[in-house]
């Protein structure tokens, strides 16, 4: 889905988002609400951020924990009900931060960082959500737990470290049809009991919803084109 370049108007882009992923649903034969949105604030300032908060819009997604600790506290001392997802790259020297900040982690994808989150939260007796990322096209550069080795690292999450393992996240490869990511990521969380599926963004959350996504991440769509982000 794309918006013509207009005035930021956040009333009117979170409303036409919510209309897309309504039309999604019910084409998909889909029960209402059975998908939430995930705005990608990620790069935006407060100033930004502020008038979807107004809007209505609730549930939120961030790449990088720095940032988010920079802007969220004050925001949710005006919107306490605010719902954080971190769905970037998490470091594990950055895990205690993360788990002070965010509601729910999306972009778990590797041992190291599942026991460091175990360990984190046992230690500050927190109770955390977290999806396993897939990554889905094999590619190299990018994060996320391999497809052949989904099972025994959602098997060690929830088994051995007593991890809340709700769901899977994916970035299909920019080059590639999406839909046969979103099908491989609904059969992984579908042979693992898994009822979490976060997938699709702004040009593709229709399709995401047509295979089953619970949970799209859209940020453009909403907020514009990004600003260049500042190192963290």
């Amino acid at each position: 889905m794309s918006l013509p370049a207009t005035t930021f108007d956040p009333t009117t882009r979170v409303a036409e988002v919510r209309a897309s992923i309504a039309a999604a649903e019910r084409a998909a034969n889909r029960s209402e609400g059975s998908v939430q949105l995930v705005a990608v604030s990620k790069n935006h300032d407060e100033t930004r951020i502020r008038p979807v908060l107004e809007a209505g819009q609730r549930l939120f997604g961030e790449n990088r924990v720095q940032e988010a600790e920079g802007k969220w506290p004050a925001l949710r001392q005006d919107f306490p009900d605010v719902v954080l997802h971190l769905i970037g790259p998490l470091q594990t020297n950055k895990v205690k931060h993360a788990v002070a900040t965010f509601d729910v982690i999306e972009s778990v994808d590797r041992e190291k960082l599942a026991r460091a989150l175990a360990t984190e939260l046992s230690r500050v007796g927190k109770h955390m959500a977290v999806l396993v990322q897939i990554n889905t096209g094999e590619e190299p550069q990018k994060a996320g737990v391999l497809p052949q080795d989904a099972d025994a690292f959602i098997r060690l999450c929830r088994e051995e470290l007593g991890l809340d393992v709700q769901g899977l996240m994916c970035i299909p490869p920019a080059n590639e049809e999406p839909s046969l990511h979103f099908a491989l990521l609904g059969k992984i969380a579908m042979r693992n009991n898994l009822s979490l599926l976060s997938m699709g963004m702004s040009g593709d959350f229709e399709t995401a919803i047509a295979f089953g996504a619970t949970h799209v991440r859209v940020g453009t769509a909403i907020f514009g084109e990004r600003p260049k982000a500042n190192a963290a």
